[in-house]
């Protein structure tokens, strides 16, 4: 089994898109899959029970089927930092109990897992831990989602370093398209492209253009097609 845990350079850079298009990518080479996010919040309330829709794009994308509590355990309703809708809601998650939770997953014999964070690599899990230090923890290859917009330079960079700086491995980096003034015709987006593929120091799996879909599910099976699988010497 490889599994890796999957960042981005900010909220809403793309992270799930780029999961579960992974996920996606890995079924269609008849792989077995699990997608994980073990803290969520900005989840809708449902029956019984709150559910976040990223979860939920990876649950589809997770097979065989796998139920919602084990991709999230700790969902929560105000669309806030994690560790401060936790504290509202007087459930705050540890580390200990997220290694805890993933550990038995973890032991599935799943081809590819991946275990998607929230936010950057730096938010907040509590008071005194950072959710990076779960991938820390399990000594996880990490997959950089780069939110492709202004700034995204220097957020690219500053974020590999802090991965690397903690002592894993970058497997690789996607960029996803996200600020309408870029166009892949543009001079300037392409320069953008060049200098993350020379300062980055990893694989770029891809570049994932807007997409036309309309739900998450469906965004996740079209991000495939632009995307390549991480290698064993790639998560070395």
């Amino acid at each position: 089994m490889t599994a890796y845990f999957v960042t981005g350079t900010d909220t809403d850079a793309g992270k799930t898109l780029v999961a579960g298009g992974l996920l996606a990518l890995a079924r269609r080479h008849g792989l077995t899959t699990l997608g994980l996010k073990p803290v969520a919040s900005g989840c809708e309330p449902t029956v019984g029970a709150l559910r976040n829709i990223d979860a939920l794009t990876l649950q589809a994308q997770s097979m065989p089927t796998t139920a919602y509590a084990t991709i999230n355990p700790y969902a929560y309703a105000p669309a806030i930092a994690p560790h401060l809708a936790a504290r509202r809601a007087g459930r705050i998650p540890t580390l200990d109990a997220l290694v805890a939770h993933v550990a038995g997953p973890l032991a599935e014999t799943r081809d590819l897992t991946l275990i998607e964070g929230a936010g950057g690599w730096r938010v907040p899990l509590n008071d005194d831990e950072d959710l990076a230090g779960l991938a820390v923890c399990l000594e996880l290859p990490v997959i950089l989602v780069v939110g492709l917009q202004l700034g995204c330079l220097n957020h690219a960079r500053l974020s590999t370093e802090a991965i690397r700086a903690d002592g894993l491995h970058v497997a690789g980096w996607v960029g996803n398209l996200i600020d309408p003034a870029f166009s892949s015709d543009d001079a300037c987006y392409r320069d953008n492209l060049a200098t993350l593929e020379r300062t980055l120091e990893a694989p770029c799996l891809g570049i994932v253009p807007r997409l036309a879909a309309e739900t998450p599910d469906a965004r996740a099976v079209a991000a495939a097609d632009y995307l390549t699988l991480p290698t064993y010497e790639e998560s070395r």
